[in-house]
């Protein structure tokens, strides 16, 4: 409309990130007080329960000296009741629980440890063994607003704190067993932590009878090969108690791989570099027999001897992708090289030792070498769907050949340059290099297609691999997909323009409507 201060996007459109920080930056403590205050009886019920348990929490640990009002004895013989009688009926109301376990939750903030006990036994323990219907399809945090994980670990402090010191650490396994399938423990000692508003008391005494306790009630699960999560919370407590060299003890005596990484990666937190590379070696070469988990520790040893410039590091990522070929050790490899003639010498190897089912693998090794035709062939083989898989070589091919072809801007800037799905990378930290695709093929030498007949073969298989996950997303109707059917077809138009082929591609599928309208987003008028 013209004249219209509607902002682009509709009535919907909301202010971004920025204009919000802007909005609160300007506001005083007073005015956002207020703002806060009303905004909370505009909320739902579930809603309001998540913002204020949220709000009492934050200010309690925040440092002062503020903390929520415990509820008084009659309120606590009232909660504890109407528990009972959820438990006898199997039935409660969302809404009851939120107000119950806020009530514990304020409690355990107040530092009133033994109401927190009981009120997030007589709560907590039945909804942890099902005795409490809620209304929920699986999980109970679908319908409650409280962070029930918080209680759980709140319940299980409070339970320390409330038991003499000589038993304690019977009482905090039996609590976590009693609410842990509500908050799961994967690292007890620092879940605790981070919700007890005090420092807990009497920890040198109370680690090692903890650590007694797991040692003694993992054992037998130990001799057949099986982790389990108690053995994580023996990890944590030996970590805690003599660090990574009690990590290195307990995963030789064990053997098992759970142990072997967490002992490794300890000293890769830690920066031991000299002392990882030692480790992750020793962990392979106790895990012979167990291909995928060897290659993992080989990777840590190359990380190790990155990050002390060994000049066996190139070495290293060969083995490591010989014994598990991946993309990204693939990639770890073949970026390492120093030259041209370097990368192709190591793609020609790889290519003779590559798995036949590693077909993305093989089609990009093919294309560092210069083989146009060949790489080509794997993508006019690939079927319409499954794209999402590693190995299908879609993503990656299309992409680059893209590249590849393209005279002038490059016309796939706007699809994954990658193989999809890949091992995780650390978030922070020190990581391996693994250069993408296209900087390798650069390093290759790997320049535009310019023969003719290499143009051909390649454009055929881009068109025909469009076609195929054209015909492929509708046939099984996946709908999210069809926006990147029609990136496809976008792709080859712009590389060559070809309006008969478009125009048979509506035709075929004109009663997909939905497939119509990405068409027209992606193509325009063509």
């Amino acid at each position: 409309m013209a004249g219209s201060d509607i902002p682009e996007g509709g009535p919907t459109a909301r202010p971004g990130p920025s204009a919000v920080d802007g909005a609160i930056d300007a506001m005083g403590a007073d005015e956002l007080r207020k703002l806060v205050r009303e905004l909370l009886g505009l909320l739902d019920k579930r809603t309001h329960s998540q913002i204020v348990h949220e709000l009492v929490e934050r200010a309690a640990t925040a440092g002062g000296e503020w903390a929520p009002a415990p509820p008084p004895t009659p309120r606590v013989a009232e909660i504890v009741s109407r528990g009972e009688r959820a438990a006898h009926a199997g039935w409660a109301h969302p809404a009851d629980v939120d107000a119950c376990l806020l009530e514990g939750s304020n409690a355990f903030l107040a530092r009133d440890y033994g109401t927190a006990v009981r009120i997030f036994r007589a709560w907590l323990v039945p909804l942890g063994e099902a005795e409490i219907d809620l209304g929920q399809h699986e999980m109970v945090d679908e319908v409650l607003g409280v962070d029930v994980g918080t209680c759980a670990a709140q319940y299980v402090v409070a339970t320390y704190m409330t038991t003499a010191p000589d038993r304690r650490a019977g009482a905090v396994w039996d609590a976590m067993d009693e609410v842990g399938v509500l908050g799961p423990f994967l690292e007890p000692l620092r879940e605790m932590e981070r919700v007890a508003v005090e420092p807990l008391p009497g920890m040198e005494e109370f680690l090692p009878q903890w650590r007694a306790l797991l040692e003694a009630n993992t054992a037998a699960d130990r001799r057949d090969g099986w982790d389990t999560e108690e053995d994580g919370w023996l990890r944590e407590a030996v970590r805690r108690m003599d660090g990574a060299e009690g990590l290195g003890r307990l995963a030789r005596s064990t053997g098992r791989v759970s142990d072997l990484r967490a002992w490794c990666r300890a000293l890769v937190e830690a920066r031991r570099w000299e002392d990882a590379l030692a480790a992750c070696e020793e962990a392979a070469e106790t895990v012979t027999e167990q291909a995928l988990c060897r290659a993992e520790f080989l990777d840590g040893a190359a990380l190790a001897a990155q990050e002390l410039g060994r000049e066996d590091l190139p070495a290293r990522l060969e083995r490591a992708w010989r014994e598990a070929p991946t993309p990204l050790r693939l990639r770890r490899w073949l970026g390492a090289a120093t030259s041209r003639a370097e990368i192709r010498e190591r793609a020609a190897r790889a290519l003779d030792a590559c798995p036949e089912e590693a077909r993305c693998q093989r089609a990009f090794l093919h294309l560092v070498l210069g083989e146009h035709g060949a790489a080509a062939g794997f993508l006019a083989e690939a079927p319409g769907l499954g794209w999402s898989g590693s190995e299908h070589p879609g993503h990656l091919l299309f992409a680059l050949f893209g590249t590849l072809l393209a005279v002038g801007p490059d016309p796939s800037s706007s699809l994954p340059h990658g193989w999809g799905p890949e091992e995780e990378e650390p978030e922070d930290g020190p990581r391996l290099a693994a250069p993408a695709p296209e900087e390798i093929l650069a390093a290759a030498g790997v320049r535009r297609i310019t023969e003719a007949g290499e143009v051909r073969t390649v454009f055929r298989a881009m068109r025909g691999a469009a076609e195929k996950r054209m015909a492929g997303v509708t046939s099984k109707t996946r709908r999210r997909y069809y926006g990147h059917a029609a990136h496809l077809v976008a792709v080859c138009e712009a590389i060559a323009p070809a309006p008969g082929w478009v125009a048979g591609l509506r035709s075929r599928y004109r009663r997909f409507s939905a497939l119509q309208r990405e068409l027209d987003q992606h193509l325009g008028d063509r």
